[in-house]
């Protein structure tokens, strides 16, 4: 059952979290998913594995890294004209891990069981994309790009950046965290499932808590901001906390700044 689940993830036929309408932020968790993929690093025997003779790893035996030369979904990117791109230099993917058609990713990184990649996305260099999140088609995810993990609990939503998304260099997404369709994150950003995100065009706070982890809206453009803190000593020093704020809704300019080259996918 847990090899059968695994299969699937890899292929693309089942995912960790699926597009829903009546769940809450319009995604809902697989919990069999993520109970298959414990199930495997509950397995505490190890095996190695060597890669093209050059490289050598050794893991918990139901963990293995993704085949990426073969099977149907290399078929299928390669006949859709929009082979992988898995460039040298260090990179690693587990199985389980899904990559759709177009996909390019950048050394080094890592890719963790059960995420899901869409298709043309480029994952660039040193970027962590943990266990179950979801990343859309044609998303850029900047250097130095950290995306948590998430596998207990076994309902909990998984950190989700939607499609178009454009997420800066150096930026961290925790705790299920959910990136709209179009968004723009600029570099450093920070957001876990309960951050705050100041919407400065709309004058609202936005909010996330354990039950219901923050949604970041479709389209927005957020960046890095402080808030000063209140109390005496706090003010005697001048002291501040960082911040999200939304500053815009993107637009043609936006769109301008963070297009990527076709050549570069």
């Amino acid at each position: 059952m847990t090899e059968a689940i695994l299969d699937d993830l890899d292929a693309g036929r089942r995912r960790a979290a699926v597009p829903d309408p009546s769940a809450l932020g319009g995604w809902r968790a697989d919990p069999e998913v993520k109970a298959a993929i414990l199930a495997c690093f509950r397995d505490r025997a190890t095996s190695t594995w060597d890669v093209d003779g050059a490289l050598r790893f050794r893991d918990r035996v139901g963990l293995p890294t993704k085949r990426v030369l073969d099977g149907p979904e290399a078929d299928a990117a390669l006949a859709a004209g929009r082979p992988w791109r898995i460039v040298p230099g260090g990179t690693s993917l587990r199985a389980g891990v899904y990559l759709g058609a177009g996909v390019v990713v950048m050394p080094p990184s890592f890719v963790n069981v059960g995420a899901w990649i869409g298709e043309d996305t480029m994952v660039d260099s040193h970027v962590l994309v943990g266990s179950c999140a979801q990343i859309g088609a044609r998303v850029h995810l900047s250097a130095g790009v950290t995306i948590g993990g998430v596998l207990e609990p076994a309902g909990a939503r998984p950190v989700i950046v939607e499609d178009g998304a454009f997420v800066g260099a150096g930026c961290s997404l925790l705790e299920g965290v959910l990136v709209g369709a179009g968004a723009v994150l600029g570099a450093g950003v920070i957001l876990t499932g309960t951050s705050r995100l100041y919407d400065l065009v709309r004058g609202r706070v936005l909010q996330g808590s354990p039950d219901a982890p923050l949604v970041v809206p479709p389209g927005a453009v957020v960046v890095p901001g402080t808030r000063a803190l209140a109390g005496a000593f706090a003010q005697e020093h001048g002291l501040s906390a960082s911040v999200a704020l939304l500053v815009k809704d993107r637009d043609t300019g936006t769109d301008a700044r963070v297009a990527l080259e076709d050549a570069l996918r």
